[in-house]
């Protein structure tokens, strides 16, 4: 059983100058001028993450010039909040874009989900003969209300959408292997305390706050011991790169025969410190795109995948990685062969 790609396409917030916009949102302009980020997304107040996806699907299917009632399985992968608690964003989506026939399933791990998701693709088509058609959607919409773009981590986010049309069968850009580490004991690392049920919403707790700073976070999770704030950085980057090698293995791949490796659109150092510790170039990873348009959660390398096909920078046959880190902690790698 295998799957290949037919067609990507995607839908954008407004672009916004980093720079110009800082002011709105921190007063430490010189971090944000060291990230290297030049453009963000910032959806108009009225449009969800539904909205975003929706329109990003449509897009994808009438690239792939097949209609709604076509698709068999909608995957819809986000890092954050949906519009609306006690509600199922993906079978929303599934009723927005007109697919009554498709399965809805929704993938909620952070911004590790759209890489996470090819291998739930994978699992549907292997005990689903009669599926032919996957829409995957990766969608990300920032609630300002509680979090803050440009310090609640450590990159400029953005709203944006990306969908891919997975054909059963199709030779393009053909998934091989997708491959997860997870690691619970860091799961408490980037949770807002109130609005759930550990502590819901009330007259004594009716503004949760806004997400804290990763260093803040750290500093509480970790209890400002050193020694294992280094272990955490440490673990990091090792699990990125066992998690690539897993991933090599089991598609019996080299790792120098890849490509491209398309990760999170991190900042510039962070990005530099990723490719350096893989060995790569700069230019084998996304992050002049990421400089331009910010991180949109779990679409960055959808986004940065469909680029490179649209501006033929990949010929047939090669090998692309597509790798992410969310919180919770997940580490993945999923590898497609163009």
């Amino acid at each position: 059983m295998t799957y290949g790609i037919v067609a990507l396409a995607h839908t954008l917030g407004a672009a916004e100058n980093v720079i110009e916009a800082a002011p709105r949102y921190t007063a430490d302009l010189e971090r944000i001028r060291d990230w290297g980020y030049r453009g963000f997304h910032r959806a108009e107040d009225a449009v969800g993450v539904t909205d975003l996806a929706v329109s990003a699907g449509a897009a994808a299917l009438a690239k792939a010039n097949l209609t709604a009632d076509e698709v068999d399985l909608l995957v819809l992968a986000i890092p954050d909040l949906s519009e609306h608690l006690y509600w199922d964003a993906a079978a929303a989506c599934q009723a927005g874009l007109g697919a009554t026939r498709a399965e809805a399933v929704l993938v909620n791990q952070a911004c590790s989900g759209g890489v996470v998701a090819f291998d739930l693709l994978a699992g549907r088509f292997a005990t689903h003969p009669d599926y032919r058609v996957a829409l995957l959607v990766t969608a990300s919409r920032v609630c300002e209300t509680y979090k803050n773009r440009m310090e609640s981590d450590t990159s400029v986010a953005s709203d944006g959408a990306v969908a891919a049309v997975a054909v059963r069968d199709h030779d393009a850009c053909r998934w091989l292997v997708t491959e997860t580490i997870s690691d619970g004991r860091y799961a408490q690392f980037a949770l807002l305390p109130g609005g759930g049920t550990a502590q819901p919403f009330s007259p004594r707790h009716s503004d949760p706050g806004v997400l804290a700073s990763p260093f803040d976070r750290m500093q509480d999770h970790f209890g400002r011991d050193v020694r294992t704030m280094l272990e955490y950085a440490r673990r990091v980057q090792t699990n990125t790169r066992e998690v690539i090698d897993r991933a090599c293995k089991r598609a019996q791949v080299d790792f120098g025969e890849v490509r491209h490796v398309l990760h999170l659109n991190e900042n510039a150092k962070a990005l530099r410190a990723f490719a350096r510790d893989l060995g790569l170039d700069l230019e084998r990873t996304n992050a002049e795109l990421a400089m331009e348009h910010g991180h949109l959660g779990t679409a960055d390398q959808l986004f940065a995948l469909q680029r490179l096909l649209d501006d033929g920078r990949l010929d047939r046959g090669e090998l692309v990685a597509l790798t992410s880190t969310g919180t919770g902690m997940h580490w993945a790698c999923t590898i497609l062969r163009t």
